[in-house]
């Protein structure tokens, strides 16, 4: 794991060093998500938390179910009975 120090200036920003943004990809502007877990920030950008998302639905799913599909036919069935 690679680490480096920055500070947190009077306005609450921190800098985040140019090695890490092109690791990243980020580029100025783009959105990122911060998580908070036993004292631990971690920073991702919104791709990497997307990704992350997507598999943990799939765990739970098998990978194997499409929730939106299901959720569509749920609310034409719900439609249906109205």
């Amino acid at each position: 794991m690679e680490q480096t120090a920055t500070k947190v200036d009077r306005h609450g920003r921190v800098v985040i060093p140019v090695e890490y943004r092109r690791a990243l990809g980020l580029e100025v502007g783009d959105p990122v998500v911060l998580q908070l877990s036993n004292g631990v920030v971690r920073m991702l950008s919104r791709a990497e938390a997307i990704r992350e998302a997507q598999d943990l639905v799939a765990r739970h799913t098998g990978g194997t179910r499409s929730l939106v599909d299901e959720l569509i036919a749920e609310r034409r069935a719900e439609s249906a009975r109205e």
